[in-house]
């Protein structure tokens, strides 16, 4: 089984980013994967338009697909626009959460975003979550968000992560059904680290990514690919493959 995700992709009038993200759609319809999950900050400068430019590029695919918003995003235009039916409807602070079995395998998306706010949190959604992992269905699970879980090391990023990261380190520690992997987004970097003993990815951007600075003087020179990830799962097992076009 094959998830596809890919992640800020940022479009705006004065970007060439939908064109990145085509590409990066023409090389994943290659793999035919099963599913394809996005992991929020799909425009910028709220250019709404641009949500429907994505969907109509997302319709022509056979696989489905899965969005999260992020912080760039605007999830009132997101709803009105893209209609997604799988998004959770139930939550009171209109969060887009998602859940879907494809085959052996449950895909959570947990919405990240706090309104008005570059950074994200966890907590509250922690109940929404505790439902979804033990619900009948498959007992392997990836988790994706917008806002990770892992320190980049990038002084700046670091400062707007998921501030709230120890309390799902505590709520998976000894969850007896905790996700095999959590992925994010948000940092314009491909990345892996671990939370509570669980594999923790940073997928990488369609945008133009982010330097790999640790605050030195000097700001090292930057890859201009777009960047995502292939997450295989067979046998029980889970690898994941960013990926440079």
């Amino acid at each position: 089984m094959i998830i596809a995700q890919l992640s800020d992709i940022h479009a705006a009038e004065n970007n060439d980013n939908l064109s990145r993200f085509e590409h990066a759609l023409a090389w994943i319809d290659l793999i035919t994967p099963d599913a394809l999950v996005l992991s929020g900050d799909l425009i910028d400068d709220n250019w709404c338009d641009g949500y429907a430019a994505i969907a109509a590029q997302l319709n022509k695919r056979s696989y489905p697909s899965f969005i999260l918003p992020g912080n760039s995003d605007d999830r009132t235009s997101m709803k009105s626009i893209l209609k997604c039916p799988y998004w959770n409807n139930t939550c009171e602070d209109g969060a887009l959460h998602f859940v879907a079995d494809i085959g052996e395998l449950r895909l959570i998306g947990i919405d990240t975003t706090i309104a008005g706010n570059s950074a994200g949190a966890v907590g509250e959604h922690l109940p929404w979550l505790a439902e979804n992992l033990i619900k009948d269905g498959p007992a392997d699970s990836i988790l994706f968000m917008h806002h990770p879980v892992i320190l980049s090391g990038i002084p700046p990023l670091d400062q707007i992560m998921c501030c709230d990261m120890a309390k799902l380190a505590e709520f998976l520690t000894d969850h007896p059904r905790k996700p095999i992997a959590i992925s994010a987004g948000h940092v314009h970097r491909s990345m892996s680290g671990q939370l509570a003993g669980i594999p923790a990815y940073i997928c990488g951007s369609i945008c133009p990514e982010n330097p790999l600075w640790f605050g030195t003087a000097i700001v090292p020179p930057v890859n201009d690919a777009p960047s995502f990830m292939i997450h295989r799962y067979a046998d029980s097992q889970l690898v994941s493959h960013p990926v440079l076009l």
